[in-house]
Parts: structure tokens; C-alpha cells; sequence
């Protein structure tokens, strides 16, 4: 496989690709997210949305949520059909708890019931499981709220950023 990049999402193109590659897949279309509440969700200026691009072409995203009380959370995780069980969900997912975790003590991820694969792979990338929330999305399945942690938010310290980066 090609080497895979990430960058952030940048324009309406990719909002575009992003977008028909969630409506089009699960656990999307089980959730009832369309082509529009994709859009809507992947272009909302509040969240920050990581692209991971495979011979120029966007193969996967994340979402993520940066603000608010529930800092550290990561929204969606998109993998294109074709593109999924070559590594890329791993790969988005390391490159944004390294950014969470400069930040933040803790990275939360909430994951379908009937997604036991990415449940897997969370799991696999040391998430465990801290909630149960059943009927929360779609009546007769259940989202599962998973935590990975370095420790607590008590007496954690911001990675400093050395002058001229950021």
C-alpha cells in the first residue's frame, strides 16, 4: 500500500468527498446520516476534521471535537469501504490522540453496537470501555462510550509548545 498522509480537511471538495463517503457506508446509513446532515457535520467550523490521503485521493477521515465540556472527543471515524483493513483508521486515529493528548489527559470515542469491528480496533489501540448508552442513537442498538486515558484531568500539565511552533 501507498504511503498514507494526513492533513486537515480543506475546502468544499473535500467536505464534498468526505460527505458522500459517510452517507454511502455504515454505521452511517444504519444512524440515518444522509448526504446533507454529513455535510453538515463534517463543514461545522467548531470541529476539526483530519483527512488521511492515499495516492492523492482522501481515503478516510476523523472528526473532532476540540471545545466545549467534552474535550478530547472524537466524533467519527470514516474509512472508505475499499480502503478499510489497510491501516488507515489506525493511522488517523494515533495522529489525533497525539494532538489530544498535548492537550488533554483523556481521548473519549463513542462506537455502534453493531460495529464490533471498530470496536475491535479501539479496543486493540487501548480504549476501554466506560458506558453503555442504550437506544441513545438508533432504537434497539446501543453506543458504547470508550475512554483512553494517560491520566486524570487533576494535576495534568499541557504539553509546553516551544517558541515558533504551534
Amino acid at each position: 500500500m501507498s504511503a498514507i498522509h494526513i492533513r486537515r480537511l480543506d475546502g468544499a471538495d473535500d467536505v464534498a468527498t468526505c460527505a458522500r463517503m459517510m452517507a454511502a457506508s455504515e454505521p452511517w446509513i444504519t444512524l440515518g446520516r444522509d448526504y446533507d446532515a454529513s455535510c453538515r457535520t463534517i463543514a461545522d467550523p467548531v470541529k476539526e476534521v483530519y483527512v488521511a490521503v492515499v495516492d492523492d485521493q482522501i481515503a478516510g477521515f476523523l472528526i473532532l471535537n476540540m471545545t466545549g465540556e467534552f474535550v478530547g472527543y472524537i466524533q467519527s471515524v470514516c474509512v472508505a469501504p475499499q480502503a478499510r483493513g489497510q491501516g488507515i483508521g489506525t493511522h488517523l486515529m494515533t495522529h489525533v490522540e497525539a494532538r489530544i493528548f498535548r492537550e488533554k489527559p483523556n481521548v473519549f470515542i463513542c462506537v455502534s453496537s453493531f460495529n464490533p469491528g471498530a470496536r475491535r480496533l479501539y479496543e486493540r489501540l487501548g480504549y476501554e470501555l466506560v458506558g453503555e448508552l442504550r437506544d441513545y442513537v438508533v432504537h434497539g442498538h446501543s453506543e458504547f462510550l470508550l475512554r483512553k486515558t494517560i491520566g486524570p484531568l487533576h494535576g495534568f500539565q499541557p504539553a509546553r509548545q516551544m517558541e515558533g511552533t504551534g
